[in-house]
Parts: C-alpha cells; structure tokens; sequence
C-alpha cells in the first residue's frame, strides 16, 4: 500500500480534504429509502423538519424534476416545500409520499 504524504512545511500538519456527505447518493433502492423515512419517522417522530428533509433527501435520489411531475408539483414548489424552512401542508405530504413510492401506517403508540 502506498501512502502519499504532502510535504508539510516548518513542520505543520498536512491539510485533510474532505468532501461534503449527501446522503441521498446512498438510497439507491425502494427499500433503502422506506427504511431511511421509516428511521426518521421512529427515532424522531416530533422532528416535522427532519422528517420533510427526509422526504426531500429521497425526492432527490429519486430525481426531483420526476417526483414534482408525479406529485402535480412545480419543481420549484416542491424545493420549497422540503427544504429546511418548508413546512409543506399535509396534502403535499401525502402527494410526495406517493411519487415517492412510499407509504405511511399508522400503529398504536
């Protein structure tokens, strides 16, 4: 295994790159995605703006120009509504989850 090193000058510390995290590039399958909400949905059922980024972060696997056509959305709208400041109205909630491909069941608390 070969390591490149930058050379560091008067004996600083190399700078580490990093690369910002989207997890959307990981949901890749149905599955992974319905496991994904259904995580935000169970281990932070009160957190509406986690669970609407959720929604968002899946539309965007999935593509958003697709999802806002399969939701009767514009794209812009459906940015909108499931960036961090959206609070989408639960009609669209529900329109999302369908484009989406994903459903919600209720069970007792």
């Amino acid at each position: 295994m070969v390591k490149a090193v930058a050379k560091s000058r008067a004996g600083t510390v190399p700078r580490t790159k990093t690369v910002a995290y989207d997890v959307a590039e990981q949901l890749r399958t149905p599955e992974e995605m319905a496991a994904y909400l259904d995580a935000w949905l169970e281990e932070a059922p009160d957190d509406v703006g986690g669970i609407t980024r959720a929604l968002g972060d899946i539309a965007r696997a999935k593509g958003m120009s697709q999802v806002a056509r399969d939701a009767g959305l514009s794209r812009e709208s459906l940015y909108k509504a499931l960036s961090e400041d959206g609070n989408p109205s639960f009609a669209t909630v529900l329109k999302v989850a369908k484009a989406l491909g994903v459903k919600f069941h209720a069970q007792p608390a």
